[in-house]
């Protein structure tokens, strides 16, 4: 696997970390391919139930990197569809998962970044972070599920506020607005990083040490929602709680459960 990601499992936690800190993390052909088969096998393997998607240098991710597409490969439309298309597989891997997927987010998160942020499940910031769109700035329209997934989000006005406009989140609107969980406070940019990265680790080991299966299911229930009609939805929930009760993870829990009930009760 390309450099350009880092990737390690370690006691159930997939961790990626994107690793151009000198482009701002931005997308290039070398990190498009390293994303779509880190994601592949991140979402693959059996013994991953938690995957944190954190970043080295200063920011988390500045979308595409436009001063590549403009030099290294002239801009051609035909060749940012094709890499568009290899990063939306990496998004489809994470969205369609049943592994839930938190996403350490210091620094600024702009254009395509924004759409790698709302692959993960849970976002954590850091107080002094920025989020964006700025796609139109440079004459180009939302890509890597932006359009897609913006909206569900936050709303379709504000999606519209955010790509209409050059506007840059505070954390605090980030929050506000439901885009990012929680943003976590640091002495500096630096130590904010460090706090931004272990809060996601903090809370991926959260779903480790819990109901791990039930956490992916529940996440894959509401990812895979609009597939489906009203009813459609009932009866995939009916189907799949009867089938998190068969699993010996849950029927230990539910045993402890009814034992410490009966236990208070008397």
């Amino acid at each position: 696997m390309s450099d350009a990601i880092l990737f390690a499992v370690e006691e159930g936690m997939a961790r990626l970390t994107l690793n151009r800190p000198a482009r701002l993390n931005a997308f290039n052909a070398d990190l498009a391919h390293a994303w779509k088969d880190a994601t592949a096998e991140a979402t693959s393997r059996a013994d991953v139930k938690a995957i944190l998607i954190d970043a080295a240098g200063p920011a988390f991710c500045a979308g595409g990197d436009v001063i590549d597409m403009a030099t290294t490969m002239g801009a051609s439309g035909g060749e940012i569809t094709a890499l568009a298309e290899v990063i939306n597989s990496g998004i489809r891997s994470l969205t369609e998962s049943a592994v839930p997927v938190v996403a350490a987010a210091h620094g600024t998160t702009a254009g395509g970044g924004l759409g790698i942020l709302l692959c993960s499940d849970y976002a954590v910031v850091g107080s002094r972070s920025k989020l964006g769109s700025l796609y139109a700035n440079i004459g180009l329209t939302p890509d890597l599920s932006v359009s897609a997934q913006l909206a569900r989000a936050v709303g379709q006005r504000r999606a519209l506020q955010l790509v209409l406009q050059d506007r840059l989140l505070s954390s605090a609107e980030a929050v506000e607005w439901g885009l990012v969980a929680e943003a976590v406070e640091g002495a500096d940019a630096v130590s904010e990083a460090e706090s931004v990265r272990a809060r996601g680790e903090e809370i991926a080991r959260f779903w480790l040490a819990g109901a791990a299966e039930a956490y992916g299911q529940a996440k894959r229930l509401v990812r895979s929602q609009p597939e489906r009609s009203f009813v459609e939805q009932l009866s995939e929930e009916a189907r799949s709680i009867g089938a998190a009760l068969e699993t010996p993870d849950a029927q230990a829990r539910v045993a402890a459960f009814a034992a410490a009930s009966a236990k208070k009760a008397g």
